[in-house]
């Protein structure tokens, strides 16, 4: 792929490191990615072009992560046509992330915004590889990869476990 098919944005530098996980796991997946800081609040005006733009240019999907009153996912779904991943942050000013959590959970009928575990910046990431595998069957392949990969991990763990538990036993 040489375009960009998904857009992660973030309200300020202090949440790169988190939604930088984001880009980690499209990087995985070798879909190419933009990321950009905006502000519902301090710029909307380059928000509301953004979002009202952002399919004109390829976009499909958009990862929107905030902290505090956390706006910006739900300013970008109402504006835009594409999906908006919704990632809460727990930010210095936050209240434990329960308000950044509430603001992108709790959207009005009509404006979805799919929201993501407190700083789960990765779950987004994946989403939208998810997203993107129905119409690409070589991501879809990368993604059933990746599932299978996650079972082995736990198998392998499992029996770990079980040796662990059968020689702790037997030594006894």
């Amino acid at each position: 792929m040489n375009k960009e098919l998904v857009s992660i944005v973030m309200g300020s530098d202090s949440d790169l490191s988190i939604m930088k996980q984001a880009g980690e796991i499209l990087d995985y997946f070798n879909i190419k990615y933009e990321m950009e800081i905006m502000s519902a609040h301090r710029a909307p005006d380059i928000v509301f072009d953004f979002a009202k733009n952002a399919h004109k240019r390829g976009i499909k999907v958009i990862i929107a992560g905030a902290g505090g009153a956390a706006h910006l996912p739900g300013v970008i779904a109402a504006l835009t046509p594409l999906p908006v991943i919704g990632v809460p942050i727990k930010s210095s000013i936050s209240i434990d992330g329960w308000d950044s959590i509430l603001s992108i959970l709790q959207m009005p009928s009509g404006i979805p915004v799919a929201t993501m575990a407190l700083d789960g910046a990765k779950n987004a990431g994946i989403l939208a590889a998810q997203i993107i595998a129905i119409s690409d069957p070589q991501i879809m392949d990368k993604i059933i990869s990746y599932k299978n990969e996650l079972k082995s991990q736990v198998l392998e763990k499992s029996k770990r476990l079980k040796d662990t538990v059968k020689t702790k036993f037997s030594q006894k």
